[in-house]
C-alpha cells in the first residue's frame, strides 16, 4: 500500500490543531474557575505562584492577575491587596510602579500593614476609637497611639477575602464582616471589583450592605513610586491636588473639625508641586503628620459622578498617575513613617518617603464631626462608590 506523506502531515497538522485549540478552551475556563489568567506574562513570572499559596484562618490564599495590553495588576486575597502594577513609561518600558512584598508571609509579618491592602470598615483615624450611633456607645481597638486607624488592629488588610475572576480584565473580592467585628454593628458584606477594562487605567468599584446601623469608609491603600519599586525617594514627583481646602488635625492627626485653605501654605497643590519642594517648610502641620499625611477637601459637590482628584508624575519615567472619585476626600501621605524594615519583591528596602499613597474617601474622625459628610450605612442603603487610578505618560 502506498503511503501518501503529504496526507499524513495534513492529518496530523490538523489534529495538533484542533487538540491545541481543544486544550486552550479547558485551560481558559479553568483560568475563570480558578482565578487565574490563561496565560502568564513576563511580569507574572517574575512572582513565585506557591509564595501566595497558603492558609490563613482556615482560608486559602493565591496570587492573581488582572490585565489588557496597556497594564497588569497583581494581587492577592490575603487584605485584598495590589502586590504590583505595571504600566509603561516614556520609553515603553513596562515600569512596576506600586511597592510590595513577594510573598504572602511577608505581608503578614511586615512592620507596615497596609501595603496595598483594601481598608474598611472605616478608613482613616476615629478619635479614641470611639463614635455613636442613636445613643449607642462603640469602642474600636486603639491601635494608633489613642486612636483607632484603618478599622482597627485586625481590620480588613488581614482578612482572606473571597476572591472571583469572571475574565482576565476583573477580579471580584467579597467579604463578611460579621456584627461586632472590631467594635462594629451590624453584619456587613463587602464587594470590592477591581478591573481594567478601559486603557491603562485601574477602576476600584466598592459595595456594601448592612443588617443594622453601621459606619462604612472604604478604600485602597496602594503604594506608589512611578519612578518605580526601588528606585528611590519619590520628593521629585510632581504633584497637583484638586483642592482648595484641607482638614488640619492634632497632634495625633485627627481633623479639628475645621477646614482651612491651602492658599499661602506647603499644603496648596492646586498648581503642581514636587513633593519635596515644602516638605520641610516649619509648619505645624507639617510637624505633626512628620510631612505630608493629611485629607484634602477635593473641589467638588457631585458625589454622583467621578471627579478629578489629584495628578501625579514620576520625575524619571515621566509616568503620570490620575486620580478619580466620587468620594469626596483624599488622604495624601508622603510615606513619612517608613523605615526601611520590610523588604520588597524588588529586593528594595522600604526605606522613609520611598513611596506615596493618594487614599480616595470620606474625611478621618467622620462618626464623630457632625460638620463632615457622613458614613453612616443603614440596612435599607447601599454603598457605592468608584475611585480610578488611570495612567498616561509625559515627556
Amino acid at each position: 500500500m502506498r503511503i501518501n506523506l503529504n496526507t499524513i502531515s495534513i492529518r496530523l497538522c490538523l489534529m495538533l490543531v484542533l487538540g491545541s485549540s481543544f486544550s486552550s478552551c479547558k485551560e481558559h475556563k479553568a483560568a475563570q474557575n480558578d482565578a487565574q489568567p490563561q496565560q502568564q506574562t513576563q511580569h507574572e513570572s517574575s512572582l513565585n505562584d506557591e509564595a501566595f499559596k497558603s492558609s490563613m484562618a482556615g482560608k486559602k490564599t493565591d496570587l492573581y492577575w488582572i490585565k489588557n495590553e496597556h497594564i497588569e495588576v497583581a494581587f492577592t486575597n490575603y487584605g485584598g491587596r495590589i502586590i504590583g502594577l505595571w504600566v509603561p513609561d516614556k520609553n515603553g518600558n513596562m515600569t512596576d510602579v506600586v511597592v510590595g512584598m513577594g510573598s504572602v508571609q511577608e505581608f503578614a509579618d511586615a512592620t507596615e500593614p497596609y501595603f496595598g491592602a483594601t481598608i474598611g470598615r472605616v478608613g482613616n483615624r476615629i478619635a479614641n476609637g470611639k463614635f455613636t450611633l442613636d445613643g449607642k456607645a462603640y469602642q474600636v481597638p486603639q491601635n494608633n497611639g489613642d486612636n483607632a486607624l484603618h478599622g482597627g488592629d485586625q481590620g480588613f488588610q488581614y482578612k482572606v477575602w473571597d476572591a472571583r475572576q469572571p475574565d482576565e480584565h476583573t477580579l471580584m473580592l467579597t467579604y463578611r464582616s460579621p456584627d461586632m467585628e472590631m467594635g462594629f454593628p451590624g453584619n456587613v458584606d463587602v464587594t470590592v471589583t477591581y478591573s481594567v477594562r478601559t486603557d491603562r487605567e485601574l477602576k476600584m468599584e466598592y459595595e456594601a450592605t448592612t443588617d443594622q446601623k453601621t459606619v462604612v469608609n472604604l478604600t485602597n491603600h496602594a503604594f506608589f513610586n512611578l519612578n518605580g519599586e526601588g528606585s528611590g525617594s519619590i520628593l521629585d514627583h510632581s504633584l497637583m491636588i484638586a483642592a482648595a481646602q484641607y482638614t488640619p488635625v492634632d497632634a495625633g492627626l485627627i481633623p479639628s473639625g475645621k477646614l482651612d485653605s491651602v492658599a499661602g501654605t506647603p499644603f496648596d497643590f492646586t498648581t503642581p508641586h514636587t513633593i519635596g519642594e515644602r516638605i520641610d517648610t516649619p509648619n505645624e502641620q507639617l510637624t505633626f503628620g512628620k510631612g505630608y499625611d493629611h485629607n484634602y477637601v477635593l473641589n467638588t459637590t457631585e458625589t454622583e459622578q467621578l471627579h478629578q482628584a489629584a495628578v501625579i508624575t514620576g520625575d524619571q519615567t515621566g509616568i503620570t498617575m490620575e486620580v478619580r472619585t466620587q468620594e469626596p476626600g483624599l488622604q495624601f501621605y508622603s510615606g513619612n513613617f517608613m523605615e526601611g524594615k520590610n523588604t520588597f519583591k524588588s529586593g528594595a528596602r522600604d526605606d522613609f518617603r520611598t513611596a506615596f499613597a493618594l487614599e480616595t474617601q470620606h474625611y478621618p474622625d467622620a462618626p464623630n464631626q457632625p460638620d463632615f459628610p457622613s458614613i453612616v450605612l443603614n440596612p435599607d442603603e447601599k454603598y457605592e462608590t468608584t475611585s480610578v487610578y488611570a495612567f498616561s505618560v509625559t515627556n
